[in-house]
């Protein structure tokens, strides 16, 4: 049982209900966040300019948001998990990416993107097979879906599993997969049907590390640099069959779902970056003198902190109100495509702002701002391009109104 499991049965849980507002919270999800934040303040903080700095992967602060249960935040405790929902999943990673967004993107694509689809279709076997040792933060998973040739189009998966004797032989590249070093399993998403094109994909459970399975350097990113990225290079990589995740043809719609749940994920942390920018702002204007007076307390900037936290809210609105709609069973694709798409927007345009206001301070990395501003850039990237955001937004409101 986790540490949060074990707090929060201390409380007078509440039912989750339908929040009109989403403003009130549950009791749970109240010392959900206290317990994050006090975390990040006291664990990520800290050390999260030095292993941005030295590219160093968070290992003992992600063990120790194993033992919280942050990394199998969805997962049922039967499995070792913390048994919470999609809006605790919300606010924790807004928390957790507050104080490290490269912290905070590892613990999302093993608890959407890896462990997500492994609990909505995977056997019991696969569970306890690839789910119950991935929650603890002792080992974590990853996700392949992009390719150096396709990464919108996730229809057009040119990696192959041909399945010979018992095995999925698989060949292909896949690229820009988060967690692509330090993962010891991953979700591969691989053509087994040609002529099916996105019906004849599927999704395949891969160890790691696995013979015919080579690594691509780690990528020398503008941000979230403490996170690995890689290419995951397949040459006759010979898998079991009785990985693959559901049944064959099955993975595009794997792929699609789980993206849809992985970009609450993302939101959450554009919030998180976009309130850590958003304190340094406060902050730095309270203490900083121009014309004789605070920063603060000139007009220009009480515009620019007023725009800033309207739009901090609002963002982070359309986040709990996605999660919430996932939680209670009720379509939520629109809305998580929104949430993603205005967090990730939130989080460019506060981080910047924040800089504008610390001025040539915010431009040095003396200060957090700049490695805000880095890390912000991605999440507009990551899980569906803003782009591909209004495709599927604009798709979903056409076909409600019929058109």
């Amino acid at each position: 049982m986790s540490l949060i499991t074990r707090t929060l049965q201390k409380a007078c849980l509440l039912k989750q209900r339908g929040i009109a507002s989403l403003a009130a919270l549950p009791e749970t999800h109240q010392m959900l966040q206290k317990t994050c934040r006090d975390f990040a303040d006291a664990e990520l903080k800290p050390v999260a300019a030095k292993h941005d700095r030295e590219h160093l992967y968070p290992a003992e602060q992600i063990l120790k948001m194993g033992e919280l249960g942050l990394m199998g935040l969805m997962v049922p405790e039967e499995l070792g998990g913390t048994g919470l929902d999609y809006v605790a999943y919300a606010i924790a990673m807004e928390e957790i990416s507050r104080g490290c967004a490269s912290a905070g993107v590892i613990m999302s694509v093993n608890n959407s993107l890896y462990l997500g689809p492994i609990m909505k279709w995977g056997t019991q076997e696969q569970k306890e097979k690839w789910v119950r040792p991935f929650t603890a933060g002792k080992k974590i998973g990853c996700f392949a879906l992009s390719e150096p040739g396709n990464g919108s189009d996730a229809g057009a998966a040119s990696t192959t599993a041909t399945l010979e004797d018992n095995n999925f032989v698989i060949n292909g590249t896949k690229q820009w997969i988060t967690n692509g070093f330090e993962s010891e399993a991953g979700i591969v998403f691989a053509t087994t049907n040609k002529a099916l094109k996105h019906k004849g994909i599927s999704a395949i459970i891969i160890p790691k590390p696995v013979d015919g399975l080579d690594l691509g350097k780690n990528e020398d990113k503008l941000g979230i640099r403490a996170s690995s990225t890689r290419a995951l290079m397949f040459d006759n990589c010979k898998v079991p069959k009785e990985n693959i995740l559901g049944e064959p043809g099955l993975g595009f719609k794997i792929a699609m779902m789980s993206l849809d749940s992985g970009r609450i994920g993302i939101a959450g942390q554009a919030l998180g970056i976009a309130q850590a920018s958003l304190e340094v702002a406060l902050d730095y204007s309270s203490k900083r003198l121009s014309f004789g007076n605070q920063l603060y307390k000139h007009q220009i900037i009480q515009s620019k902190l007023a725009t800033m936290a309207t739009r901090l809210d609002a963002a982070r609105l359309l986040t709990w109100r996605a999660a919430w709609l996932k939680d209670n069973h009720q379509p939520f694709t629109k809305e998580a495509a929104m949430a993603k798409l205005a967090a990730s927007e939130a989080a460019t345009y506060l981080s910047h702002q924040c800089i504008q206001i610390l001025g040539g301070m915010g431009y040095v990395s003396d200060m957090p701002a700049e490695r805000h501003y880095r890390d912000a850039r991605i999440t507009e990237i990551y899980e569906g391009t803003s782009e591909i955001q209004k495709l599927v937004i604009a798709g979903n409101l056409i076909k409600e109104y019929g058109l």
